[in-house]
């Protein structure tokens, strides 16, 4: 019997609110740090297994679809 392999992206989150995105990805697993970002703020370039970036609009909307890294 196989796993279902863990979820690595989120593109049905794309015009959600980002603060139910971070909440559903959370629930989803609890082992990411998952951090809402206005979209073009400056970021980091590491990528890092444990992180999910959520970037947003002006109006609080995920504008792309959060992925781990």
């Amino acid at each position: 019997m196989s796993e279902t392999p863990a979820k690595k992206s989120w593109p049905e989150l794309v015009g959600t609110k980002g603060e139910s995105a971070k909440e559903t990805i959370e629930k989803e697993n609890s082992d990411l740090n998952v951090v809402v970002l206005q979209d073009g703020s400056a970021t980091t370039k590491d990528l890092r297994p444990d992180r999910v970036r959520v970037f947003v609009d002006e109006n609080g909307l995920v504008v792309r679809a959060p992925i781990i890294g």
